[in-house]
């Protein structure tokens, strides 16, 4: 019988496993259920995977690339002399581009600097799962070093969560992330998921560099989005990155990401030569599988097993809530290694079907939508809960089901990503956004302007209607295409007459 150990996620036949990632989606429009043995080849593993594949290289970040890797088709890429000199690096060759400039300089001074923490955490987290992520580029036929993006977008965290709401080890929007395969409804968030996540991550990266032809424009592009790239292309006529971050098109941010990849690669292949001497990876959780049927309630499955509930959560980051999805006939449910023999010495399995939900009673006439709409739960959730209840019109005390664990808050952290509030940051640019589109129709168009602008430190829309007399609805209007997008920054042009 093989143990099922090694990583903590499952890495049978990674070839497999992309065809099986179509399969085991959940289509929008007709819910899928999976059969047990289609769930248990997905998660299928191979004893001491890890120690099967490539040995890694010395001095390195567990799963980056090294002389044994450098196969063909991919590219090999060696560093500039003068950095090698400068840096005294020993591993110099990557299947990457790294290019030895003043942008990433200073990135490789932030990490070996102020952000020498952050190196160290991102590093001690790669131990656990950069090796299976490296595997699955390699095998997908990509650059393992493109587990440097991972690094730079979450910090190789499960639960990395932006203020754009991106999420996972891979930082996928909901729309990217359904595109390329991934579940993302009330119940599970595939993006959390690192296996299902880095298979999604693999094709994204393999189209982008399809339509752009450099790894540069591409690790960009997984920044921007290729339709932001493709347009800095097209307005600079030029294929070439770092001609491209010169221009003000691009944001700071995607100006940064391709640099701060590239020190991370520097620094992740050489940690002895700057310093981080004494890294003490994490070791990948080990793990057996049971199988549990839709709907269980995750409480109670840990009752069974006598453990923690949000030690079951740590072991299946993909589930957001407290139970199984219901639209699953069964599903295989990761568990430390010896929790199984509780499990299945359990004869009453039955019985963990979660039923403690919360409920609501209508004061007056009600609908599924208006209760929706109330408590942040989408429509098709209610209505799947409370089958008997019209979803149109619902008469007074009526009690309907909520999705919600009769004994939690529907303010607790589990409910979080519904009830949080907008950052600062965010809620600015809500309010701005609002500003531009009540604005942008109501003022005068001036079709030929002779005078303009130059907008200073400082300056906002108001500021500059007050400077120059002419009201801000003219201004909005006028120059909607530089700030439809943006607010106004320091040497902008702006038509005022």
């Amino acid at each position: 019988m093989i143990n099922k150990t090694a990583t903590f996620l499952p890495m049978a036949a990674i070839f497999v496993l992309v065809s099986a990632c179509s399969t085991f989606k959940k289509p929008t429009e007709e819910k899928y259920n999976p059969t047990v043995s289609e769930q248990a080849e997905f998660y299928r593993v191979q004893e001491q995977l890890i120690e099967k594949d490539l040995p890694n290289c010395k001095g390195c970040i567990h799963g980056s690339s090294h002389e044994q890797t450098f196969t063909a088709p991919l590219n090999i890429y060696e560093i500039e002399p003068e950095a090698v000199t400068e840096l005294g690096l020993v591993n110099t060759k990557f299947d990457i581009p790294v290019t030895w400039n003043k942008q990433v300089s200073m990135w490789v001074k932030f990490f070996t600097g102020k952000g020498r923490q952050h190196f160290i955490n991102y590093t001690q987290r790669a131990g656990r799962y950069a090796p299976v992520l490296s595997k699955i580029m390699a095998d997908s036929g990509l650059p393992r070093d493109l587990i440097y993006l991972a690094m730079a977008e979450s910090g190789f965290q499960n639960h990395a969560r932006s203020w754009a709401k991106a999420v996972g080890p891979w930082q996928f929007m909901p729309a990217t992330g359904r595109k390329f395969g991934l579940n993302i409804d009330w119940y599970v968030d595939e993006r959390r998921d690192p296996l299902k996540a880095t298979i999604a991550a693999a094709n994204y990266l393999k189209t982008l560099h399809g339509l752009f032809g450099s790894w540069e424009l591409a690790t960009a592009g997984y920044n921007a989005g290729e339709g932001k790239m493709a347009r800095a292309i097209r307005m600079y006529k030029t294929k070439d990155f770092w001609s491209l971050t010169k221009g003000r098109y691009l944001k700071a941010e995607t100006k940064n990401y391709v640099p701060k990849i590239m020190a991370l690669a520097i620094i992740g292949k050489n940690l002895e030569v700057f310093g981080f001497n004494e890294i003490k990876f994490e070791t990948a959780l080990d793990y057996e599988e049971i199988i549990v049927k839709g709907n269980a309630d995750l409480y109670e499955v840990a009752e069974v097993l006598e453990l923690d509930f949000e030690e079951v959560k740590r072991y299946n980051p993909e589930i957001v809530r407290w139970q199984i999805p219901p639209y699953f006939e069964s599903y295989p449910l990761r568990v430390p290694v010896g929790a199984k023999e509780a499990w299945e010495a359990y004869q009453d399995k039955d019985s963990v079907v979660a039923d403690s939900y919360k409920t609501y009673v209508t004061n007056g006439q009600s609908s599924l939508q208006h209760i929706s709409r109330k408590f942040k739960v989408p429509v098709d959730v209610l209505a799947s809960l409370n089958p008997d209840v019209s979803q149109s019109r619902l008469s007074p005390k009526t009690v309907v089901y909520l999705p919600f664990r009769e004994d939690h808050s529907i303010e607790a952290s589990m409910y979080s990503d519904i009830y949080e509030k907008p950052t600062r940051k965010l809620a600015r640019r809500r309010s701005y956004s609002r500003t531009i589109s009540s604005y942008s129709n109501r003022g005068q168009l001036i079709k030929s302007p002779t005078v303009f602008y130059t907008v200073k430190k400082g300056d906002t829309l108001w500021r500059v209607a007050q400077r120059t007399g002419v009201p801000m609805s003219t201004i909005i209007r006028t120059n909607h295409h530089i700030i439809k997008r943006r607010m106004i920054l320091p040497g902008d042009k702006l038509a005022i007459r």
